[in-house]
């Protein structure tokens, strides 16, 4: 997409900056090393400033290169997401329903459940807006669900949905399981008893994140001390390549099957669940309501 509302060289900027070289930019951006600093002699001449110290070392940022770094991110940013509401403004009167997606909140439930809701709602269509599920991105598209995205399916429950103004419709309740890497040694089971994990180190998010899992974890530390809970801040990609490459085993729904290939997840012989559901603004449009009454309809039938 070709965003003209801010100077095509920021974005040459940004990446010579993250990769430390015009080699290495020139690489990712597909152009020669020529028009990289090219374009970074024009940019500064077009700005007046110095913007990287060039030694036989590489290339290092000056106090004005950082300034503009942090803003130019920014600056990228908020033009795509202009973009994106002034596409979304043509597109209200077509009752578009957009579904958030990353790696961590699949759509594959409402693609699965679409035939049937189409039924009860022939008039919506839906969009799938793919986002980076960083901590960042997620507080802010949560907080402000129904202006640039309309739903998210994930787990939840009710601190969360209070900590990050939503709201939640739930579809189910998703077994606990645990996630292994397909060379670890309880790979080869289908289903792992609790004491299969004695002895093993377990990540879990950590404590107030969510109380089903802190259920999970009373009960491990009440019942199953031979358990070694290992805590972390945030489920992303990078949570699931830590427990593949540490062979730690990690708490996992069957959500979330498809996320890692080198990765199994396994239901484990415990009671303990989670909601999983749609996550939408606590003040929902018309065509969410009209959503979320045909998939309560879908689930009744």
């Amino acid at each position: 997409m070709v965003i003209p509302m801010y100077n095509p060289k920021l974005k040459t900027f940004i990446c010579v900056a993250d990769a430390g070289s015009f080699n290495k930019a020139a690489e990712k951006l597909y152009i020669t090393p020529t028009a990289v600093i090219k374009q970074i002699n024009l940019l500064e001449n077009e700005l007046g400033v110095k913007l990287f110290e060039r030694t036989h070392r590489g290339l290092h940022l000056t106090k004005s290169g950082i300034s503009l770094y942090q803003d130019a991110k920014y600056i990228i940013e908020y033009c795509r997401d202009s973009v994106i509401r002034a596409k979304n403004a043509i597109q209200e009167d077509e009752a578009v329903l957009r579904i958030g997606t990353s790696p961590m909140t699949p759509a594959q439930i409402l693609v699965e459940l679409w035939p049937k809701i189409h039924e009860y709602s022939l008039e919506i269509k839906f969009q799938l807006v793919p986002f980076d599920n960083t901590p960042e991105n997620t507080r802010e598209i949560l907080a402000n669900l129904g202006q640039n995205i309309d739903v998210v399916a994930g787990i939840f429950d009710e601190i969360m949905l209070d900590l990050r103004k939503c709201s939640g419709f739930e579809i189910s309740r998703e077994p606990i399981c645990c996630a292994v890497s397909i060379h670890h040694r309880l790979a080869a089971k289908n289903r792992l008893a609790v004491e299969d994990l004695y002895g093993e180190n377990l990540m879990l998010m950590h404590r107030g994140w969510n109380h089903y899992v802190d259920e999970l974890r009373d009960d491990i530390c009440e019942n199953h001390n031979g358990i070694n809970i290992v805590d972390f801040d945030f489920y992303n990609v990078d949570i699931f390549n830590r427990c593949e490459n540490s062979n730690d085993i990690l708490m996992a729904t069957k959500v979330w099957t498809n996320v890692h290939p080198l990765l199994k997840i396994i239901p484990v012989e415990w009671e303990h669940t989670i909601p999983y559901g749609l996550l939408h603004s606590p003040n929902p449009s018309n065509i969410v309501q009209r959503f979320l009454s045909a998939v309560q309809k879908t689930m009744q039938d």
